[in-house]
């Protein structure tokens, strides 16, 4: 079950974050279909935000039809977003890893890769987003 991270510095609405979390893990194939997100409360418990919050997210995500609430039973994935290409065991994926470490050996913060990786992207992508 997917656990979320709220970082209250961000500037990205709480809300959204857990959208984004959400769909980053529909992404990567850590959810798939029939897989229960976590109740309100428990995510309430979790990471202390405003229960209206969560069903905030949940309804958007409705909305995406990525999930589907089932009443009294819960919230549960209907959609998936994973390719094989980015699976946690696809090719792609290892490579970004390979990357990643040889980066890191060269000295580079996580700050550096991710304006790497940004500056790279807004370049290949240049007028797709």
């Amino acid at each position: 079950m997917i656990e979320f991270r709220i970082d209250r510095r961000s500037g990205t609405a709480t809300y959204q974050q857990i959208v984004d979390q959400t769909k980053h893990a529909l992404r990567l194939g850590l959810l798939r279909p029939g897989d229960r997100l976590p109740t309100a409360k428990e995510v309430v418990a979790a990471t202390a935000i405003n229960p209206n919050t969560v069903l905030k997210a949940y309804r958007e995500l409705e909305r995406d039809g990525l999930v589907e609430g089932r009443r009294g039973m819960g919230t549960f994935v209907s959609r998936s977003l994973a390719m094989p290409e980015i699976a946690a065991d696809g090719p792609l994926r290892d490579e970004l890893a390979d990357w990643v470490g040889r980066a890191k050996q060269t000295g580079l913060a996580r700050e550096d890769v991710e304006a790497l990786v940004k500056a790279t992207l807004d370049e290949k992508y240049q007028g797709e987003m």
